[in-house]
């Protein structure tokens, strides 16, 4: 069955939205105000008049009154009134507190809506609710829904109202709900209820009830009427482009949907209130009757492919046909294989439709040119320039090129076809005279060495041989490549091509393994390193695996003899990374390594530089004092004993070596360390070095202090021995219990150990584990161990509680600082809580309670501590003041380490600012005695001053001793004579040499102040330190002074004479000929300034030694004997292709420049000629650049001539197009075009141009209304 072609989709769709007519009315109204200019009046209309402003006037129907609108307030303010037999919370205390409240403070939150509430007379509750219109809306329902009471209602209306009732999106049932404050709940719509429950408030619910029934009624009003006409006749109800059906639509308000042609439906819908509707289907039947009465229809045979011409745009000439004719052409379904076109129409208008269709039919042809297809993207031509002339010239011709078939399809006007097809044909004739195409077979996985990196080889070969060369993509695996263009040029492009490809299957590929963690390493800093070997081997492909692989295999391709060059190079490079990544771990006392370090890392950095090594030292606050060095293995080494020396020279160490069989080193070792570090912390913290695992080395190195290292010794051997029949046994110990058992300074597991022969391994503070103790031995030495141990622990768990009597007046001793002393006593003594008395009580009762042999031993320390409290002497030491800071040492080290290590405590005296009131000061210098005149008395002979005492409190024999170390501390000053004029080197920039030598000799060196002319130099420290700073201070002399000759013979000044128009090429591109000569001969070279006019502009000064300067000399002499012979020539270059012989960022002409060893200058912009262009060079060399720069002008200018004669044919583009002159803002009857007498006006006067607020006298305007 054929379909009805008159009305399309899309026309349809423009019917129901009613934009068609639209379109056209908008559509003449601009092509009006395009032709016509809009009036003055329209343009500017005037202000309304004065006399609108009173009261009671008749406002003036103008412009402005139609389109000033008044301006709503954004906030609004709205009060709500609750009864009191609606409120939800009536009994409250206090009005203004508890959950109503809190639900008003909840409300403002979440709806950005201000309330207050206030209590009327009749205890009724008033809320005033502020904020914008819809944060007022939604705080109203939060109000009502949680403050009132709520009742419940329901309606009953149709069913199919309910949807009407929700709207469109559920939007019209939210407002709904605000506007009436309301929860309103319509049943579901396979739910066959018709009840809607409407809960809220009894007003909002009447109000909600009402809308509802609004809705409901509404719609009854309205009816929908469905009718049967055949689709045949459809075209005609709807008319030509749809306005029959919109007339009846606009005259009776009804909706009158009409099935589209592609659907197969014969019922058309009416949509309207009852009357309207009838009028409307009575219409609609009576064309349809009409119609079927007085059409006819004739069938004719209309080609397949011409149907879509007879359709047109969108079904346009169908609509066409329809409103010259009034007669509906059917066309079959384009799936259809039928050629059949019915019309349908009265008789007498048929033979006139018929001539219409069959003109649509026959106005389009479609013609066919056979091309190769290879040819078409020439036919095409670049960015499809060829086919924009043709396209241009004729654009209702549509032209299609089909992948892989030799024609080219045309499609259009008939005359346009032919014209078009007349000119492809030549074109195709054309290129086929003067183009060949070759196809060669090259295997594909040499196809991208072929095309080289970014295209270069590829590229090169299109250029130079002016050819296409299409290469297949690697996913399609093919070896077929295609060269087109130039007959001449595809044979030797095929060529080259070939010989390529034959050289790549002589290339050998090879795998090197190369570890992974030195790829990175080989590979540099963003590909520097690699770049080096690249262009070492440039012919050689080094292809590195990716990271995330994690593969050693590193793959060289190339010519075979590169390839196993450069696979001997990388094993070179390879083996020095994993020579250099030997490592080594030196355990080195925590203490030492700021030493080993330096000053600002001078040390370590000695170190570095001079074994070649990497060093890295533990973080400060690490608990390691492993240092790693890394490098080659001798260097390694080399490094390693010297800072073991440094360690050696700073301290008493000692080493040793102990033979043990290598199969016991690991269980000497212990899980995770746990026995040798016992044996570490035993022995005073000693280092015990083990081989290397694997190495099958029995020596065992111990270094520390000669005594802890003696005794780790023999420990180290007494376990070896037992570890041939060892055995272990583990306990467990609340971890509070370890201390006690291990006693003061290891006493109490050193009498376990003496006794039963077994060790005791302690848990270390990172195990997990904290509870389990480890015995190892002899099995009957630890099972005794075992024990004693465990017999230790029962005694512990017993609990008992016990006082002892200690004098008030020493209470205090132990509670200071936040009871440390009670702290450390509870830590090793088990956990015992020892309580003192309050302070103001007078008992001296002291409770201590915990396990009975921790009590007793906490007692007998507790009555130590008092005995050396009652034998406590003070005693004074005097220092002068002004060494007190060097003797606390830095943050008062020093100090801190004599009160630990004789258990005293010293007291420095306060600082004295102004020691000396009498009128002549005293000087004091390195503790001699002060002058007179103290606190207005005679000082006694000797007498120390106040501010110099230091207290020292504690046991007599331990402060006398104190008291020997503090002197020891005082520094003493020392003379040294060092030549003046050297003062300031040793002083160093901004002090950096002094400060230096200060650090690494621990003294204080004084140089004396620049106008005392002193050659004496004073330092001062401890006397130990003197020795080695002056005999420091003293090399540090001797190497200035030699510094000092070597300035002197540096410092020779040979001048030479040179033209000052050679000095630019004696300096070079970024001066990088006269930093070769300075590098190569040390000098420095010194031009003349050209600001100076007093300066000779050929003299250039080289300083530097006597035999360099010279040899400089004659390195500039040699180069102007160079320039001197060369010769300069200007050649007229036509600027249009400067640009191109330039290059991007000057790379071609500097290629040029470095070919022919010449310098090439190009005219500045602005420049007379400019066209000049100056060559500078020898002679020949000149010549030669000259014909090369001239042939390249040949070659680009043609290209140029080419484009600028295209330029001529190429369409503008869209903006150039709408730089024609604009005829700007145009109005009619202007006032100043009104008549030649009124004059425009005078925008200068302030009269015509009044200010705002300014008292202007009444005057007769001559253009906009009368004011």
């Amino acid at each position: 069955m054929s379909s009805v072609a008159v009305l399309t989709q899309e026309s349809f769709a423009e019917h129901r939205s009613g934009l068609v007519p639209q379109q056209i009315k908008v559509a003449t109204l601009n092509s009006e105000e395009e032709s016509d200019p809009p009036t003055y009046k329209d343009a500017f209309p005037p202000l309304p008049e004065k006399a609108a402003c009173l009261e009671n006037a008749q406002e003036p129907a103008g412009v402005w009154n139609n389109k000033i609108r008044p301006i709503k307030a954004s906030v609004i303010t709205q009060v709500f009134h609750v009864p009191l037999e609606e409120r939800k919370y009536k009994d409250m205390n206090q009005f203004g507190e508890g959950e109503q409240a809190k639900i008003c403070l909840e409300i403002m939150q979440r709806t950005g809506a201000h309330l207050e509430l206030s209590l009327a007379k009749d205890q009724g509750l008033s809320i005033m609710v502020s904020g914008k219109l819809d944060a007022v809306m939604k705080a109203r329902k939060d109000i009502v829904a949680r403050l009132q009471t709520q009742a419940s209602a329901t309606v009953a209306i149709p069913k199919e109202h309910h949807r009407f009732v929700i709207g469109k999106n559920g939007e019209k049932l939210q407002d709904l709900e605000l506007k009436t404050a309301t929860k309103i709940q319509i049943p579901r719509p396979d739910d066959a209820s018709n009840q809607i429950r409407i809960t809220g408030t009894k007003e909002g619910i009447e109000k909600a009830r009402h809308e509802v029934l609004l809705i409901s009624a509404e719609q009854d009003k309205r009816a929908v009427e469905r009718l049967e006409v055949e689709k045949a006749f459809h075209p005609f109800i709807a008319g030509p482009y749809n306005r029959l059906v919109s007339e009846i639509m606009q005259e009776t308000g009804t909706r009158i949907n009409i099935p589209p042609p592609s659907v197969n439906r014969t019922e058309i819908v009416f949509t309207g209130e009852k009357e309207q509707l009838a009028q409307a289907v009575a219409r609609v039947k009576k064309v349809y009757e009409e119609k079927k009465k007085r059409t006819t229809t004739i069938a004719v045979e209309v080609r397949k492919s011409q149907h879509k011409y007879v359709i047109g745009p969108k079904g346009n000439s169908l609509q066409e046909i329809l409103e010259r004719t009034g007669v509906s052409v059917e066309i079959p379904p384009s799936d259809s294989t039928s050629e059949t076109v019915i019309l349908r129409g009265e008789p007498e208008k048929l033979g006139q439709a018929l001539t219409e269709v069959y003109a649509k039919a026959n106005s389009f042809t479609v013609s066919s040119v056979s091309a190769p297809s290879w040819l078409h993207r020439f036919i095409i031509g670049k960015k499809g320039q060829n086919l924009a002339k043709i396209t241009q010239q004729m654009p209702k011709v549509h032209i299609e090129f089909t992948e892989g078939e030799d024609r080219i399809t045309l499609e259009g006007p008939t005359e346009d076809v032919n014209v078009a097809q007349e000119q492809i044909e030549a074109m195709v004739k054309d290129l086929i005279n003067r183009m060949d195409y070759v196809e060669i077979n090259i295997d594909h996985k040499f196809h991208r060495h072929l095309i080289g990196k970014s295209g270069a080889n590829i590229n090169r070969i299109k250029d130079q041989y002016k050819v296409s060369v299409r290469i297949p993509p690697d996913s399609e695996k093919s070896n077929l490549i295609r060269i087109e263009g130039d007959p001449q040029g595809v044979q030797q492009a095929k060529r080259e091509l070939l010989e390529l490809a034959s050289r790549m299957e002589n290339e050998r590929t090879k795998d090197l393994i190369i570890e992974q963690r030195f790829h990175r390493t080989i590979i540099g800093q963003k590909g520097e390193r690699i770049r080096e070997i690249r262009d070492k081997f440039p012919e050689v492909i080094i292809n590195f695996p990716d990271p995330a692989q994690k593969s050693d295999v590193v793959q060289l391709r190339g010519p075979k003899n590169e390839v196993e060059k450069c696979t001997k190079y990388m094993q070179k490079v390879a083996a020095d990374l994993v020579e250099n990544s030997y490592s080594i771990s030196v355990p080195i006392f925590k203490q030492f390594h700021k030493n080993i370090i330096g000053k600002g890392g001078a040390n370590i950095k000695k170190i570095r530089e001079e074994s070649n090594t990497k060093i890295d030292l533990p973080a400060e606050n690490s608990n390691s004092e492993t240092i790693i060095i890394t490098g080659k293995r001798a260097n390694c080494e080399a490094a390693r004993s010297r800072i073991l020396s440094i360690q050696k020279d700073l301290a008493n160490i000692a080493e040793v070596e102990v033979s043990i069989p290598a199969k016991l080193h690991n269980s000497l070792i212990g899980t995770k360390g746990r026995l040798i570090r016992s044996i570490m912390e035993e022995c005073g913290g000693v280092h015990i070095h083990f081989p290397v695992e694997g190495s099958g080395s029995d020596t065992v190195i111990i270094r520390g202090p000669s005594s802890d290292v003696e005794k780790a010794r023999k420990q180290l051997l007494h376990l070896a021995e037992e570890k041939t029949k060892s055995f272990t046994v583990d306990i467990r110990a609340k971890p509070e219990y370890h201390k006690f058992l291990i006693g003061k300074g290891g006493g109490n597991i050193r009498k376990v150990r003496d006794s039963t022969g077994a060790r005791v391994i302690f848990p270390a503070a990172e195990d997990r584990d904290q509870d389990l103790i480890t015995i190892v031995g002899k099995e009957g030495a630890v099972r005794e161990a075992q024990r004693e141990l465990e017999a230790l622990i029962r005694s512990l768990d017993n609990v008992v509680e016990d006082y002892m009597l200690v004098d008030p007046r020493h209470h205090r001793h132990f509670v200071i600082r936040r009871g440390q002393v009670l702290r450390e006593i509870a830590e090793e003594y088990g956990g015992v809580m020892v309580s003192f008395p309050r302070s103001g009580t007078q008992s001296n009762k002291v409770t201590l309670k915990g396990a009975k042999d921790c009590v007793e031993a906490a007692k007998k320390r507790i009555q130590e501590i008092i005995e050396d409290l009652e034998a406590q002497v003070t005693i004074e030491c005097a220092i002068p003041q002004k060494f007190h800071r060097s003797v606390m040492g830095p943050k008062g080290s020093k100090i801190q380490q004599i009160t630990r290590d004789y258990n005293v405590q010293i007291k420095f005296p306060d600082r004295e600012e102004n020691p000396v009131h009498s009128v002549e000061p005293a000087v004091q210098e390195n503790g001699d005695d002060a002058g007179e005149g103290r606190d207005g008395k005679e000082a006694e002979p000797g007498s120390p001053r106040r501010c110099d005492i230091i207290v020292i409190s504690g046991r007599k024999e331990k402060c006398e001793a104190a008291k020997e170390a503090l002197e020891a501390l005082v520094p003493v000053t020392i003379e040294v004579e060092v030549p003046f004029d050297l003062h300031r080197y040793i002083i160093g920039q901004k002090g950096s040499g002094i400060r230096k030598m200060m650090d690494e000799f621990e003294v204080n060196i004084h140089v004396p102040a620049p106008e005392l002319q002193s050659d004496i130099i004073a330092i001062t420290g401890l006397a130990a330190n003197l020795d080695r700073a002056k005999a420091g201070l003293l090399e540090r002399v001797k190497e200035l002074q030699a510094e000092q000759e070597d300035r002197a013979l540096r410092s020779f000044k040979l001048s030479v004479t040179v033209d000052p128009k050679y000095h630019p090429k004696i300096i070079g591109r970024k001066g990088a000929v006269i930093t070769q000569i300075r590098l190569e001969h040390d000098v420095n070279i010194q031009f003349p300034d050209k600001d100076d006019g007093n300066q000779p502009q050929d003299q250039i000064t080289i300083t530097g030694y006597e035999k360099n300067t010279e040899a400089a000399r004659d390195a500039i002499l040699k180069i102007v004997g160079e320039l001197e012979q060369m010769v300069s020539e200007d050649v007229p270059l036509d600027h249009r292709v400067h640009a191109r012989i330039i290059g991007a960022r000057g790379k071609a002409i500097r290629k040029i420049m470095d070919e022919f060893k010449v310098d090439i200058r190009f005219p500045q912009s602005g420049a007379p000629d400019p066209n000049c262009v100056t060559v500078t060079g020898l002679p020949e060399n000149v010549e030669e650049a000259i014909d090369h720069i001239l042939n390249l002008e040949e070659e680009y200018l043609a290209d140029v001539v080419d484009s600028e004669a295209l330029q001529l044919y190429v369409k503008p583009a869209p903006h150039e197009e709408s730089k024609a002159p604009s005829r700007g803002f145009v109005v009619r009857d202007a006032p100043w075009t009104a008549s030649s007498s009124e004059k425009a006006p005078d925008m200068s006067s302030s009269e015509e141009f009044p200010s705002f607020g300014a008292q202007v006298a009444p005057k007769t305007l001559p253009w906009g209304p009368k004011r």
